[in-house]
């Protein structure tokens, strides 16, 4: 009996030893398909910066606009965005898109436009839908940058067709209709004419047109100049600019903070005050 007991024993000893280790063959058949799946479905982040940007292409694009790729279909998908920021004046060629484009823009002021159709002003924070083959473009206006992120979806492996470009003269038009009295005639071309043309057509028509720094960065400096002089008032419509030419809230109260230890406490405060009517 107690063989017979023996034997029974290690039976099923080995019965649960070969069950085991077919339980874990198959589970180690299935780790590698588990982990690729697994692999397949991983979130991905793209760091910013870590993608090269590249000037519009001169065949496109009319000035000087910087492309930033922002991502490109994950198939399924066939949908990709880029963004780009269009320097005062530049402008794409007339262009559609086969399955339509989403524009949302991010900083300054532009203009959008349809074939046949009116020009329309396009400001940070708007979002513009262009219908699938419709001809347009869009860019900056004549005096302020633009920058827009673009999303559009490929069929047959095509996302745009390229046409003529816009011409100056027909750019030229939609500056003379849309071109609204400047700030210095406004405020005192009726008293000082001179003045206010020298203020529009040498100080910002000719000095802020220089290519060697960006309306941005020009920006930047001309309101770091009126904190550290204290003058509100002219700080007021320097931030209005700055925020067209894509100076964001965040950057403008840093270089407040920053300034407070440069230009002192009372300065940083009145300037604190003007950049928060400006951006709210």
């Amino acid at each position: 009996m107690k063989l017979v007991a023996t034997l029974v024993t290690a039976l099923s000893l080995l019965t649960s030893g070969v069950a085991s280790a077919q339980a874990g063959g198959a589970a180690a058949a299935d780790a590698p398909r588990t982990a690729t799946v697994q692999g397949s479905q991983a979130i991905k982040i793209t760091r910013s910066g870590s993608q090269q940007s590249s000037e519009g292409p001169a065949e496109h694009f009319t000035g000087s606009a910087r492309i930033d790729p922002l991502f490109s279909g994950t198939l399924p998908s066939h949908a990709s965005a880029g963004r780009v920021t269009f320097e005062a004046g530049a402008r794409t060629a007339w262009h559609s898109h086969p399955l339509g484009q989403t524009l949302i823009i991010t900083a300054g002021r532009g203009w959008v436009q349809q074939w046949g159709g009116q020009v329309e002003e396009i400001r940070q924070g708007d979002v513009v839908w262009i219908p699938p083959g419709q001809r347009n473009w869009h860019g900056a206006t004549a005096s302020t940058s633009m920058t827009h992120i673009a999303i559009q979806e490929s069929l047959n492996g095509e996302t745009v067709e390229w046409m003529e470009k816009v011409s100056d003269e027909q750019y030229g038009k939609v500056t003379s209709a849309t071109k609204a009295p400047s700030t210095a005639q406004k405020l005192f071309g009726d008293f000082d004419p001179k003045l206010a043309e020298l203020t529009d057509n040498v100080l910002f028509a000719d000095v802020w047109e220089r290519r060697e720094l960006s309306k941005r960065d020009r920006s930047l400096i001309t309101v770091a100049a009126l904190i550290a002089l204290n003058r509100p008032e002219q700080l007021r419509a320097h931030l209005q600019r700055a925020r067209e030419n894509g100076v964001t809230k965040d950057e403008v109260v840093e270089v407040i903070t920053h300034l407070a230890f440069y230009t002192g406490w009372p300065n940083a405060i009145n300037a604190i005050q003007t950049a928060r009517e400006v951006f709210q």
